[in-house]
Formats: C-alpha cells, structure tokens, sequence
C-alpha cells in the first residue's frame, strides 16, 4: 500500500476511522474497518500509520496527529523540542539555507523550515522520502537519491543524522556501518565550513571531529542524542543541555578537568546524564561548591544545597558500609516500604536487591548504592526540590511498573 493511498479521500476516511480504534486490539479494530467497506490493504495501512501517531506523540506532541511516520524513520527521528532548539542556534548563527542530508521522515527538515530556513533534504529510501515530503508539504523540498553525492556547495549549513539501523532494522552502533558512512560525514566536516551531524549520545569523543564541539542532550532526564557541532558552528568543547518541560539549561566546558575528591557531605548531587556523558562532572561539581567521593563515580558530594536544574541533589540521612542484613534492619526501623534505587558504581541488580529487602513499611526514601573512596556505601536520602522549581526530584517509585521501582543510574565520571 503506497503513501498516496493514505492521501486520497478514501485513505482519509480509512485513517480517520483508523485513528478511533488505535490503542486496542488490533484484530478488531482491521475487522471493524473491514466491515465498514475499507479494503483490507488499505486497512491494514491506515491502522499502521495510526498507531504510529499514537507512539508519535512522546516525540511531536499534537503535531503527531498531521504527520506521517515509518516505523523506523519514528524511532530515530529528533524529539521536536530538541529539533526546534537546534535550528534556533543555527539561525543565530546566521544560518538562511540548510541541506538536510539523511532527512529521514523529515523531523529536523520540519523544524528548521518552521524556524525560517530555506531547506531541502535528501533521503536515500524512497518510501522514506516520500514521507518526509509528504511531511513537508509546502515548507521544505525533498530529493530522494543519494546523501553523498549531493552538492551542498549552494547551502549556508549541512546537517546530517545518519541512519543507525541496519537492513534489518537492527540499531547499528559502530559508526563505519553508519548511512552515509562516518567517513563520508566527517569529511563533510573537514571540507565544509558549517556542519552540524547528529549521533547517538553514546558516540565515542575520540572519533568527534577535530575543532568540533560535543553537545549532549537530554529530556526530562533521558539522555536522547548528541550533536556534533562542527566548523564556524562549534562554540565550546562541550556541552551538556539539560531540557526540563521546554525549558533549556546548559552547562559547558572543556571535559578535561578532574573534580575534587574529598569526604561526604550533608547533601549528594546526581548529576544529570547529559552532564555524565559529556564528560562535565567537574564542571558541575563547581557549581554547587562540591566534590567527589571517589574520583571514578559521578556523585558529587556538598555541604550545602544549592539549586540547580543540571542535576537532582538529596538531603542525606545516612551513609553506611553497605551490607544487606544492616540494611533491611535500618530500613525497618524508619518504617520504609517504598524504596527508589539509584546506582552508580554497584554490580546488583535493583530488581532482586529489592525483593531482597522485604521491606512493608509505609515511609519513602531513596536509596544510593555506590562507593566512597573505594568502599561500597548505602546512602539513604531525601529528594529536594528546591524553591521556584528548579529541580524536581519526582517521587520515589516513579519510573517503573513496579510502584516500587524507581530509576537506576550506573555510570563513572
């Protein structure tokens, strides 16, 4: 079933009906389609973009509801809050014209028409192409052919997200077997003035392009992509951008200081996973006057709280030698049920670690298993969400089906 289809009056009225009975079971909803005189292939079709636009929300909000979506193309595409921050930095930059190389369903190409740029993406899949242009309808222009051999020679900037799945849509994580190649993208780099490439926040900083500048992002506290500035483009070293309900907050620097290591404190910062992976932990340790614990794990250790929207900080109650009987004891004794674990630096797993507890109290509280100066600790604390909202620390249990299961973090500096 083609694209067009879906875009004729009968595809309209099929995904019209379509979008009714997305969500539940999908037998009855292809039957009730069926029934209503929709040819099963077109059926089939629109309850598939249906239930795409559904999944699309997380990533577009409302705008999900106009848009059309591969399966693939949706699971790399850019969040339209980080899409829209990008091209509003390449318009300061003096960005007027971008080529979108690898534009994929057209998330990026989309914003950056929004933001006033005269844009034209390219995409290798034809399927894929005309989706993006059927998402950029009137906005911006697609070529379907070939990333690698488009001349960018009339554009301002280059932007390039190139595909991280395989054939067989397995995730690709070694860069070589990138489309188009990470030989091809970094000599884009090397031989344009102005080239912005976006790549999994994972990304290997010795493989970032000399001059460039390394920006990690994060949502809400998921770490979602990085972004390689490159050229007249790069600012800074590195940088860490932390976006909470729209809202952006950096911090940047070089990612080649080493904090200070020193004793534990009254009060424990985890910092943010965009701060982690951009390798700005020292950084962030000067912002709220601390230190590290032990200088392979990224809490950072203060004597006072001070806010900030780049990390969450807790009010510590304890820090104790980690053992799993003097544990249960003392969870037990301050009536605790609901427990968040947060890890860094510790091999258990939560999941069994708290089936191992026991715990049926009804006090909350979160729980940090890392180590100090080498030494595996428990810290117990309290999350602090500091005046004006600058940092909201959730609710121990939130992040998991289980109401008892919170986020875990394991990572170094």
């Amino acid at each position: 079933m083609d694209l067009h289809d879906l875009r004729t009056p009968d595809g309209e009225a099929a995904l019209a009906a379509a979008t009714d009975l997305a969500g539940g079971d999908p037998l009855a909803a292809a039957a009730a389609l069926r029934s209503a005189g929709v040819p099963p292939d077109l059926a089939a079709a629109a309850l598939t973009q249906a239930t795409l636009r559904r999944q699309a929300v997380a990533k577009f909000g409302a705008s999900a509801s106009g848009m059309f979506f591969t399966r693939a193309g949706l699971e790399q595409a850019t969040r339209s809050v980080v899409a829209r921050r990008r091209s509003a930095r390449l318009v300061a930059a003096g960005v007027r014209s971008l080529a979108d190389l690898g534009c994929g369903i057209g998330a990026d190409s989309l914003a950056a028409a929004r933001a006033g740029l005269r844009v034209v993406g390219v995409e290798l899949d034809p399927a894929t192409a005309a989706v993006a242009a059927a998402n950029g309808a009137g906005l911006f222009s697609v070529v379907q052919g070939d990333a690698t051999t488009f001349d960018v020679s009339g554009f301002d900037a280059v932007f390039c997200d190139p595909a991280r799945r395989s054939s067989g849509g397995r995730r690709v994580f070694d860069p070589s077997a990138y489309s188009p190649s990470w030989d091809f993208v970094s000599g884009l780099a090397a031989r344009f003035p102005r080239v912005a490439v976006k790549v999994a926040p994972g990304f290997d900083h010795a493989r970032v392009p000399a001059g460039a500048e390394t920006e990690l992002v994060s949502v809400d506290r998921d770490v979602v992509e990085a972004t390689l500035w490159c050229g007249a483009l790069a600012e800074v070293p590195r940088r860490a951008t932390v976006l909470r309900a729209g809202v952006a907050h950096s911090l940047t620097g070089s990612g080649l200081s080493a904090a200070p290591v020193g004793p534990v404190g009254g009060y424990l910062y985890d910092p943010d996973g965009a701060v982690v992976r951009a390798g700005l932990v020292a950084e962030f340790a000067s912002t709220v006057g601390g230190r590290l614990g032990d200088p392979t794990i990224a809490y950072v250790w203060a004597d006072a709280p001070v806010p900030t929207s780049l990390g969450r900080c807790f009010a510590v109650t304890d820090v104790v030698p980690f053992s799993l009987k003097r544990l249960r004891t003392l969870l037990r004794s301050r009536d605790v049920g609901t427990v968040e674990i947060l890890k860094r630096g510790s091999a258990l797993d939560p999941a069994q670690f708290r089936r191992d507890l026991r715990l049926a109290g009804q006090a909350s509280i979160s729980l940090l298993l890392t180590r100090v100066a080498g030494a595996p600790v428990a810290v117990l604390a309290t999350p602090i969400t500091f005046e004006g909202g600058q940092e909201s620390a959730g609710n121990p249990g939130d992040g998991g089906a289980d109401p008892r299961e919170g986020p875990v973090h394991d990572a170094s500096v």
